[in-house]
């Protein structure tokens, strides 16, 4: 395992076997990759995790290949050879190939046909001797068709379960493979969104992943009809050659029995493989593109410690406003009217103006949703001089405001207060306050709930857990949630520590996690690095050093004649340090590498600086859009076939890939990420299907 795992990912058999011994030992992907770079060779998380899935897949088809020999031993089928030949299979389809023939089934015509005492007959026919079959199948059964129908039911079953021409067949098959899709009857119009594919064919094994689950999904829905075609001529002509050896009426027996074998049970068996690869390769590609998105939109630029004052917008139903502190405490909540008159909009904008005076506001928030574009009008109106005013996405901050931490954080207030809150937060800080919604809820995602959500969840957890530890946590203002992604916690740990907090007040110092109940040895050393505490008197509590080498930025200090805090301040006392000087068994030159680079900027935040930005005034709905205007947005969401961009009109616009530069674009990810800035031109309007196509050529 461990060499085919290195083979795999072209690296040497010691990375993987150290960074197995310390995933199987309970340590994190992000601590491992931090923490442990001369055990691992500095690996990247990337590489840790991938070392991860190999051994779990590695561990499973194992599993199964003792299952299939404890079941063949019980079956007292298990011969050397083929015990042989099960412990040789590399992949899960050779094993269960060679597993076929022997696997209990229902009733098969085979199973029907050998009750019949019509095996020694198909034998017969196998061979390709007898020159008239018919007088043979006679000793059988009074109907010689019968009979000769039975024993091609046994060749057919046998033949198409051979584990090479399976193999054979699905080679061909996963070349070959079409797949073509029409428009159900009646269902045009009510499948007005896939007309894209109400006539249309290509090769399954150039579909992309979009495509593929856009198809599946109409299936499901009853508004395509979906067909694959396979290579049947090709994988026939292979079966000829290598079951027919004769050419008398036995080898004709044998090619009947090919024909019917491959019509009624390998072409199905095929098709339904080939199904099944499809939508996991496309399940796999479309995770990956999604956690992606979620990545660069957990680390967007966030606002910072600002008072804010947000608005989750309404018409009718007003705008619920909220103020909060630096912390995201919330100060007060209150609801205006600005769209449903001239008095009501009067009140409104007095309210906002004297609120931002009273509570010193440094920052507008205002959510995208219904009203948006007009409450920034509105907003902007009341020219509120040194006010940042921005729109924040509120993909799923409904699902927040009902969930239980919401409910727990602010009980006695409603859904619309608490919507506000998020949005608000989400400017302060999007990742504190995004890692409170389930992920398939944030809105960057196109096929979310197609995939396979066992795979999603398993992909969205590591994503969160990557950017929650590299970012870090401040460990006195966390909430539960963010401290539950920590490396080595979870929700009770991260349970406990809010208890302790609130039971002894802020920790002082980080080895006070040790009091926290359940919070062991291993937790401690898994999860402190990526706690921080700002203002500590150990200034070392507030960076991304690990407190196992405390000891020897300590050393470093002493050596120097000066404290620690002087490192952190002090460029030129970090530049008399040799490191070769601090180099011992377990602590090498990328460890102290990382340790300097902490030093020089300790706790950094990897984000970028936040910037403003606001929609073009005046368009603020689909239909006043023209082809050709110039505007900016903010992008979306990412899929292999271009980018979505909000263009502030309640309708994302999309980039082809083929618009998004001036040359080629392999992958949209070059170009563009989730929540930047960009200017775009629209190119096409369909008001109807509520298409917008935009092009960022110049």
């Amino acid at each position: 395992m461990i060499l085919k795992i290195a083979t795999t990912l072209q690296i040497s058999e010691n990375q993987v076997r150290k960074t197995i011994a310390l995933l199987d030992e309970g340590a994190t992907i992000p601590f491992i990759s931090r923490y442990r770079k001369e055990a691992t060779g500095s690996l990247d998380e990337v590489q840790v995790a991938a070392i991860r899935d190999l051994r779990d897949q590695y561990v499973e088809l194992e599993k199964r290949r003792e299952a299939i020999l404890k079941s063949l031993k019980e079956l007292e089928k298990l011969t050397p050879e083929l015990e042989k030949a099960v412990r040789g299979a590399e992949t899960l389809a050779k094993l269960e190939d060679i597993y076929l023939p022997y696997k209990p089934k229902r009733k098969t015509r085979a199973m029907a046909a050998r009750e019949k005492g019509l095996q020694e007959l198909a034998n017969q026919l196998r061979l390709q001797r007898l020159a008239d079959p018919e007088v043979l199948a006679a000793e059988y059964l009074e109907d010689v068709e019968e009979a000769l129908a039975g024993a091609r039911d046994i060749l057919a079953e046998e033949m198409m379960e051979t584990a090479e021409a399976r193999e054979e067949a699905r080679n061909l098959f996963t070349r070959k493979t079409t797949v073509k899709s029409s428009v159900a009857k009646g269902k045009q119009e009510a499948g007005i969104k896939y007309k894209d594919y109400f006539d249309w064919s290509e090769s399954l094994a150039q579909a992309p992943s979009h495509r593929i689950l856009a198809l599946f999904r109409g299936e499901n829905e009853g508004i395509l009809n979906l067909n694959l075609t396979g290579p049947d001529e090709e994988v026939l002509n292979k079966l000829e050659r290598r079951f027919i050896t004769g050419n008398n009426a036995s080898a004709r027996q044998v090619g009947m029995a090919i024909q019917d074998g491959y019509k009624r049970l390998l072409m199905p068996a095929m098709e339904t493989e080939m199904r099944a690869e499809a939508k996991k390769r496309a399940d796999e590609e479309a995770i990956r593109v999604f956690a992606e998105n979620i990545r660069q939109l957990l680390l967007a630029a966030p606002l910072g410690q600002k008072r804010v004052l947000a608005l989750d917008p309404g018409f009718r139903t007003g705008c619920k406003v909220v103020c909060l502190d630096e912390q995201g405490t919330l100060l007060a909540n209150t609801a205006v009217y600005p769209h449903i008159g001239p008095g009501q909009a009067a009140e409104a904008g007095h309210t906002i103006q004297d609120w931002v005076k009273k509570y010193k506001v440094q920052a507008i928030a205002i959510g995208n949703g219904t009203a948006g574009r007009e409450t920034e009008s509105f907003v902007r109106t009341l020219k509120l001089e040194g006010i940042t005013i921005i729109m924040v996405n509120e993909s799923g901050a409904s699902i927040y405001s009902a969930s239980e931490a919401a409910r727990e954080e602010f009980p006695d207030k409603d859904v619309t207060v608490r919507g506000a809150v998020s949005i608000g937060r989400r400017l302060m800080d999007p990742l504190a306050e995004l890692v409170k919604i389930d992920p398939k809820s944030i809105g960057v995602g196109q096929y979310q709930h197609d995939v396979d959500q066992k795979k999603l969840q398993a992909s969205l957890d590591d994503t969160v857990i990557s950017c929650v530890n590299s970012v870090g946590v401040e460990l006195n203002t966390a909430s539960k949630q963010i401290l539950s992604y920590v490396s080595g916690l979870g929700p009770q740990l991260a349970q406990n520590i809010i208890d302790y907090r609130t039971k002894n007040g802020p920790f002082v110092k980080r080895s006070d996690l040790k009091k926290v109940t359940r919070l062991g040895e291993k937790a401690f050393e898994q999860a402190a690095a990526f706690l921080r505490i700002r203002n500590a008197k150990n200034p070392l509590d507030a960076s991304a050093v690990h407190p196992e080498r405390y000891e020897i930025v300590e050393k470093m200090a002493k050596d120097l004649n000066c404290k620690v805090a002087d490192l952190l301040s002090n460029e030129s006392l970090r530049k008399q340090i040799r490191l070769s000087q601090y180099v011992n068994a377990e602590v090498g030159i990328p460890t102290l590498t990382d340790i300097m680079e902490e030093l020089a900027k300790p706790g950094r935040d990897p984000r970028e600086q936040f910037e403003a930005f606001e929609f073009t005034e005046g368009v603020n709905e689909i239909k006043d859009l023209r082809v050709g205007m110039i505007l900016p947005g903010i992008v979306t969401n990412i899929t292999n076939f271009g980018a979505f961009v909000d263009i502030g009109v309640h309708q994302d616009g999309l980039v082809h890939v083929s618009q998004l530069a001036d040359k080629f674009v392999r992958d949209p990810n070059e170009v563009v990420k989730v929540a930047q800035k960009v200017q775009v031109r629209v190119t096409e309007v369909d008001e109807v299907r509520k298409r917008i196509a935009l092009s960022m050529k110049s």
